[in-house]
C-alpha cells in the first residue's frame, strides 16, 4: 500500500518513528523532488538465518578480493545508490532521501557496507537504517562482480553477531529471491518489527576499522554452515 501524498515535513525524528511503525519514505524517480509513503501489503525481509550463498559466491567472500569497511564513505554509496545501471535504470533516491539518510547517518542511525577493490576504489556496497535490533535495507549497487552480494554476506555475519533480529528488503527482486530474501504479509512483519524495535543490537559488534575476514564474516553469516 502506498500513500502518494507529499509530506512536506519530514525530519530524521519522523522518519525514524515511521519505520518503527513499518512505513518508509520513496519518491517516483531521482529526479522527482516528491515523496510519498509506503507500507507494502506483502514485505520483504532476508530471514538472518536463511542467507543462500552459492559455492561460487562462498569463495569470492574467503578470498578477501574486496575489503570490506563500515560507514566510512556515505555520501559516496548513497551517490552510487541513486545512479542506477543497465539492470536498474531508475531509481527512488532524490534530493530529499540523501539530505535524510545523511542526517541520520550523522546520528549514527543509518550505515554502509562498503566494498573497496585492491586499488582502493569503492566498488559495491549498500546502506541502510538501523532502530533497535532491526536492520532496514535501503539500496545497494555494484560496478564489480558479486561486490554487493560481499557486502550483503558481511552485513548478515555483522547483525547475527550483534543481535539483530530483523533484516528488512522492503521488497523482493528476483536478485534478492536468490539470495534468500522471503515475503511475509503486513501484519505479520509488523509483529515481527515490534519485537525487533523493542529489542537491542549491536551494529558496531565489529569494530569500524578493524579488519573482518571473509571466511569469519561468511561463518557468521551462515552460522558455521560450510557452503
Amino acid at each position: 500500500m502506498s500513500r502518494k501524498t507529499d509530506p512536506p515535513e519530514i525530519t530524521p525524528q519522523v522518519l525514524l518513528r515511521a519505520y518503527s511503525i513499518g512505513m518508509f519514505p520513496m519518491s517516483d524517480d531521482a529526479d522527482d523532488p516528491t515523496l510519498f509513503w509506503v507500507d507494502p501489503e506483502e514485505r520483504g525481509i532476508f530471514p538472518l538465518d536463511g542467507l543462500i550463498v552459492s559455492k561460487s559466491l562462498a569463495r569470492t567472500v574467503r578470498s578477501d578480493i574486496y575489503r570490506i569497511e563500515i560507514d566510512r564513505d556515505f555520501d559516496a554509496v548513497i551517490e552510487a545508490c541513486a545512479g542506477g545501471g543497465a539492470d536498474r535504470p531508475k531509481t527512488w533516491i532524490n534530493q530529499r532521501i540523501r539530505k535524510l539518510y545523511r542526517e541520520l547517518f550523522d546520528r549514527g542511525f543509518a550505515h554502509t557496507v562498503e566494498a573497496y577493490d585492491a586499488a582502493g576504489a569503492l566498488v559495491g556496497g549498500l546502506y541502510g537504517l538501523q532502530i533497535g535490533a532491526a536492520f532496514f535495507g535501503e539500496s545497494m549497487f555494484h560496478k564489480a562482480r558479486d561486490a554487493s552480494k560481499v557486502a550483503l554476506v558481511h552485513l548478515v555475519g555483522r547483525l547475527r553477531t550483534g543481535g539483530a533480529r530483523l533484516l528488512d528488503t522492503q521488497f523482493v527482486t528476483p536478485h534478492l529471491e536468490s539470495l534468500g530474501a522471503v515475503e511475509m504479509p503486513r501484519d505479520a512483519y509488523h509483529r515481527r518489527l515490534d519485537e525487533a524495535i523493542g529489542a537491542s543490537a549491536n551494529f558496531h559488534v565489529w569494530p569500524k576499522g578493524e579488519c573482518i575476514s571473509g571466511a569469519r564474516a561468511l561463518a557468521a553469516a551462515l552460522g558455521g554452515i560450510n557452503p
